[in-house]
């Protein structure tokens, strides 16, 4: 039971974007297309799982002076997989999310369960926790894209789904637009929650 609850609560309740209000960064420099929202989450999500299995197994033999120094050093080496792998195999969306890639070492969503979950549980639940807050991130990253895509561009993942007379609105694919989506879809999930609880 304890697996599926640490599965699914990273989707809803304590979704790292829309609730905890964490990943702020690549949420905000990576969801202006869907593409790169799923390539950035997926990416994340790679991470996340193996990082909160590796922290779980090695929790009792590392003191804790260095068990931050620790954590970093073991996502650093899982981005580093990532990353070669994605410049390898995707080499378009590698250079599209540029940057953003090497910068999933310091995502505090990452650090923060390493920290707050698997430093404290066994190896099966950080699995979980690490699948739920990862597709949670994953989640919330191509909503936000979605919104930002459709209006900015007139696409969705480069399918054109609006008119071609669509008159694009630009500042949803600039970083205010990412700042005004992301704010209005906090304010109506958290109408929502009001509401239905």
């Amino acid at each position: 039971m304890s697996f599926v609850k640490e599965l699914t609560k990273g989707l809803i309740k304590e979704n790292p974007i829309f609730v905890i209000v964490l990943g702020m960064c690549p949420t905000l420099a990576t969801s202006t297309s869907v593409n790169n929202a799923i390539g950035m989450g997926m990416a994340a999500t790679f991470v996340l799982v193996c990082s909160n299995v590796m922290i779980s197994l090695i929790k009792n033999i590392t003191p804790d002076k260095i068990r931050i120094p620790v954590y970093v050093v073991v996502i650093a080496a899982f981005v580093s997989v990532v990353d070669m792998v994605m410049g390898a195999y995707l080499p378009e969306l590698h250079k599209s999310l540029g940057l953003f890639i090497p910068l999933i070492v310091v995502n505090c969503i990452i650090l923060g369960r390493a920290e707050a979950f698997a430093n404290k549980n066994n190896v099966l639940n950080s699995l979980a926790d690490g699948i739920g807050m990862g597709l949670g991130f994953t989640l919330a990253l191509v909503v936000v894209s979605t919104f930002r895509e459709i209006l900015g561009n007139g696409t969705w993942a480069g399918l054109r789904v609006m008119p071609k007379t669509y008159d694009p609105m630009l500042i949803a694919i600039l970083a205010p637009g990412a700042f005004i989506t992301l704010g209005l879809l906090m304010a109506a999930i958290n109408l929502l929650k009001e509401r239905f609880q």
